[in-house]
């Protein structure tokens, strides 16, 4: 069996013999020479270089049995596509060109229709994955969701409170629903020609889908979701991961996404039963190591996950990933380990 074999048949819910693995930016500042490649290019110019952003794909392959390759990139290219660029902050954070403070402002914004053609070296980028790939490894594509790509373009960048689109959502709903709609229409034209350019799977980031208050979280953002999952091909392999949502676990596994991924707050095997006995079947989860074990040393790790392991047995469907995105200070030797772990255990 192929690595991509593996991750679709897990997508599909399917029993195999240890979960396929792939972690979250496992392509990115804990790898030596991601940091050198960052040197010569900058971030922006590796993303928007499709043979740069393959080969920083490419490089945590190289090093560590992952099943999958997940395409290096950003979620704020959509923004940007639509005519609001974007920066890194020198003290850290997501500065926006500008932030959206009319409705005239999210009127001028392009049409969907533009982002495929605007965002072609993503598609390229796909494309050369997959040629390099060879059909052995899953090639991920991804985007942000609308809501949380509607904090930063509202926001004008990285937010500690989200008080801007919170107004815009309580107050204006109109509006708020006009920016969320662009947003959606301009993610289904992305997400399709990922598909196109040969993305084996899509995961969605509603990364701040946590900071809206729980009786709005279907208004402002799952509502939405269900439209991008409704407009893909059936049955498409369709990731979801929303950090701090767990009150709504199972509302999104019935989103129409095929696979739910865990923050690392929950306990996976409880969130995998509760979505089951919802859908009635089996549900597709993927998770939820806590990235700080990586920062600690091999022995933890292996322990840490074999317990994740043993607490998944029997679940079918089961992804292996981290809770979030491994941190920028994690240790080689450790997630050595992890994928060591991972493959060696039945």
């Amino acid at each position: 069996m192929t690595s991509r074999e593996r991750f679709l048949a897990a997508c599909a819910c399917q029993p195999l013999d240890r979960p396929p693995l792939w972690v979250m930016r496992q392509a990115g500042r804990y790898l030596p020479e991601y940091r050198e490649l960052k040197a010569k290019h900058g971030f922006l110019g590796m993303v928007r270089t499709p043979a740069l952003a393959a080969e920083v794909t490419l490089q945590p392959l190289r090093r560590f049995p992952f099943d999958a390759a997940i395409l290096f990139s950003d979620i704020l290219v959509i923004p940007e596509a639509l005519g609001q660029g974007y920066r890194f902050r020198d003290e850290g954070g997501i500065a926006m060109e500008y932030r959206l403070e009319s409705r005239t402002q999210i009127e001028a914004l392009a049409a969907a229709e533009a982002v495929p053609e605007r965002l072609q070296y993503v598609g390229d980028a796909l494309a050369l994955l997959k040629r390099e790939l060879g059909g052995q490894k899953a090639l991920l594509g991804f985007g942000g969701s609308p809501w949380t790509l509607a904090t930063y373009m509202v926001e004008g960048g990285s937010s500690e409170d989200f008080g801007r689109v919170k107004e815009l959502f309580y107050t204006d709903r109109p509006t708020f629903d006009l920016l969320l709609e662009k947003l959606t229409e301009s993610l289904i034209a992305y997400f399709q020609m990922q598909i196109r350019a040969g993305a084996d799977a899509i995961q969605i980031f509603d990364s701040w889908g946590g900071a809206i208050a729980g009786a709005d979280y279907g208004a402002a953002s799952l509502q939405w979701i269900r439209r991008i999952a409704a407009a893909l091909p059936r049955d498409f392999p369709l990731i979801l991961y929303a950090k701090g949502t767990s009150p709504h676990h199972a509302a999104q596994a019935a989103s129409g996404v095929r696979v739910l991924s865990v923050d690392w707050t929950s306990e996976l095997p409880v969130v995998a039963r509760t979505c089951a006995a919802v859908a009635g079947g089996p549900v597709a989860v993927q998770g939820n190591l806590d990235p700080a074990l990586l920062n600690t040393s091999p022995e933890v790790v292996r322990r840490e996950t074999r317990r994740l392991l043993d607490a998944m047995r029997g679940h079918p469907g089961h992804i292996f990933n981290l809770g979030h995105g491994i941190l920028p200070q994690a240790q080689i030797a450790c997630v050595e380990a992890l994928a060591e772990t991972v493959v060696a255990w039945r």
